[in-house]
């Protein structure tokens, strides 16, 4: 897995200061796409154990209220590889903090309905995510007023409520 980018902090992509993770490759490509550069599954730089020791340091402090993952698309099969040693890292220095996951797929139909029986590291991942913003960017949905997201058919996902409940419950 290759990122583009991380960004520390950031207060764009979730509540609070956070330390944001840009994973790099996409199969989306949505039309207006603020991160098309992200779409090449080979952009940026090499995704290490040094990568997530970095972004462990950097969520530290106590302002830092979370990790964000996003991209490029942190759900793609070939990012998962990647995405579930750092969550088990930060989970495991930092069980207060909160991870939010932006993807392009949806969360009932994609994540729970085609990829959590195939992809084998999508239920340990999903498990371990608080917050999932899903659904693809559509440009004629754009609505610059909306909380932590691009456009009206995203829907911003309370993960652990909709394992338990065995359905989609929204946070807001």
């Amino acid at each position: 897995m290759n990122y583009a980018q991380i960004k520390c902090p950031d207060v764009a992509n979730g509540p609070g200061c956070r330390v944001s993770l840009f994973v790099s490759g996409c199969t989306h490509h949505c039309k207006g796409c603020f991160n098309e550069e992200a779409w090449d599954f080979s952009f940026g730089r090499p995704f290490t154990e040094e990568t997530i020791r970095t972004i462990t340091d950097l969520m530290k402090p106590d302002f830092i209220q979370g990790l964000t993952l996003l991209g490029g698309e942190p759900f793609e099969p070939e990012n998962q590889k990647g995405i579930l040693p750092l969550l088990r890292s930060v989970r495991k220095a930092y069980p207060q903090k909160d991870i939010w996951a932006f993807s392009g797929y949806l969360f009932d139909a994609d994540i729970m309905g085609r990829m959590y029986g195939t992809v084998p590291e999508t239920k340990e991942i999903i498990e371990n995510i608080d917050v999932l913003v899903d659904g693809e960017f559509v440009l004629e949905k754009r609505d610059l007023m909306l909380r932590f997201k691009g456009s009206s058919n995203q829907r911003t996902i309370d993960v652990p409520a909709s394992l338990k409940a065995g359905k989609v419950v929204l946070l807001f």
